[in-house]
């Protein structure tokens, strides 16, 4: 059964507060204001909990008016080909919004909403492909996806699609023309209330045909299969967010930055518990990417599966607009996984993924720390589809290869801006290999 990631573990206002002295704060903790964070309260809530007080995410406010919205429809009717896109969302859950997602347009539209053909472009670029995409949503119980009717049924069936749909969108008023921004799923484009849509010329991918109409099938197991057949992890995604995979009537929506978290989740422990039976490197590998204002060091070393994911967002990014310098945070896993859903988010689990696929590929197994340096240029949240590409292409590349952790380490760190003391305080993993061979040199 999938564990849908809902951040039981996230921090109480209370605690924060403790952690951290707050200027402004109003007397009334009914309508607590805060004019300026603390970095923790800002990467526990990402935009989502407003834990700071006010009605909105200031921060995500700002990456709103950093975009450049032009006038997307002037109708109440849509007609284009969608990618296919379908949105679900998660405020008012188990009551969610949901529906489909289309350009103005005609013609392949399929990289819209498919971010695995995104690596290399540009943020104005990905802005504009999700800005283009038109969204009409209704209210709908995520129990519905079991019970069928017309319009779930036509969800689905978009879902599934293995090629752009021509789609007709009847929105109840002109669509709002807003992006919106969320750090785990890509951004969104204008959305109004939904009357009704059809769609023609619907292909559907057999693979996930097929794990549709297996309804013995859990969830978890529809995943890897269709992961196995060679189906695009963000279709995979798309699939079990439309109510498409599980057993009979248990079937539900699942709000989409859910359901990518989820089947990154899934993945990766499948393939993990695969190369847990080859054997170790035999050497020590620094790997180096910058993208998207980027910067990625990774460092694999030969011993048993580990994994530590580190991001360090400098002043002036996202997630630390009022910081006086970077802020560092991560979360790691041992040779036994973890049971709690990592606090850095999403990222954690979609570049899990990347290192397991590339480790499954050469029949490797290892120990993998990646850091990440989040520099002002990256202006605006993407989602974990960003991450989980760049460490995917990263991990083709070349890499340095080393005989020994310090000249591993010497090296790792003269490619990165901050300082190697301020990594090794906010990392487990390092200090572990660093006492681990302490030790051996008294043995």
């Amino acid at each position: 059964m999938i564990r849908l990631m809902e951040h039981k573990d996230i921090h109480s206002l209370a605690n924060v507060i403790e952690k951290k002295s707050l200027s402004n704060v109003n007397n009334s903790t009914s309508n607590l204001v805060i004019d300026e964070p603390p970095p923790e309260m800002c990467f526990t809530c990402k935009g989502t909990e407003l834990l700071c007080g006010k009605s909105r995410c200031p921060i995500i406010l700002k990456a709103e008016s950093m975009t450049r919205v032009s006038s997307t429809s002037d109708s109440n009717n849509i007609t284009g080909s969608t990618p296919p896109g379908v949105f679900v969302g998660r405020h008012g859950y188990p009551k969610v919004s949901i529906g489909p997602m289309t350009p103005n347009f005609h013609g392949d539209t399929e990289i819209l909403d498919t971010p695995e053909q995104w690596y290399g472009k540009s943020i104005d670029e990905i802005v504009d492909f999700r800005h283009s995409l038109i969204r009409g949503s209704t209210n709908i119980d995520i129990k519905q996806a079991s019970k069928g009717g017309r319009f779930v049924e036509n969800i689905q069936e978009l879902a599934m699609a293995s090629q752009p749909v021509e789609l007709e969108l009847k929105l109840t008023k002109k669509p709002q023309n807003r992006l919106s921004f969320n750090e785990n799923s890509q951004p969104f484009g204008p959305s109004a209330p939904l009357d009704n849509f059809t769609t023609s010329n619907v292909t559907v991918d057999q693979r996930i045909e097929k794990a549709y109409y297996d309804r013995d099938q859990k969830s978890s197991n529809g995943i890897i299969d269709l992961y196995d057949k060679g189906v695009l992890v963000s279709r995979i995604q798309k699939t079990l967010s439309a109510g498409n995979l599980g057993i009979g009537n248990n079937r539900k929506f699942v709000p989409t930055r859910w359901s990518i978290t989820a089947v990154d989740d899934t993945i990766s422990k499948n393939l993990i518990e695969k190369i847990k039976d080859y054997q170790t490197i035999d050497d020590f590998r620094v790997y180096v990417l910058k993208n998207l204002d980027n910067l990625y060091v990774t460092i694999l070393l030969p011993t048993k599966w580990q994994f530590e994911w580190i991001e360090a967002w400098y002043k002036n990014t996202t997630w630390n607009l009022w910081g006086k310098e970077p802020y560092l945070i991560g979360d790691h896993e041992t040779y036994y996984g973890r049971k709690e859903y990592a606090r850095v988010g999403g990222c954690y689990y979609s570049t899990r993924l990347a290192v397991a696929e590339s480790l499954l590929s050469e029949h490797k197994q290892a120990g993998a720390i990646l850091l990440r340096e989040i520099h002002p240029g990256y202006i605006l949240p993407v989602g974990v589809w960003n991450v989980r590409e760049s460490i995917r292409h990263q991990l083709k590349t070349n890499y340095e290869s080393f005989d020994n952790l310090s000249d591993t380490l010497n090296y790792a760190f003269s490619q990165l801006n901050i300082k190697k003391n301020q990594w090794l305080n906010s990392s487990y993993l390092l200090n572990h290999v660093l006492f681990q061979k302490r030790l051996t040199e008294y043995l």
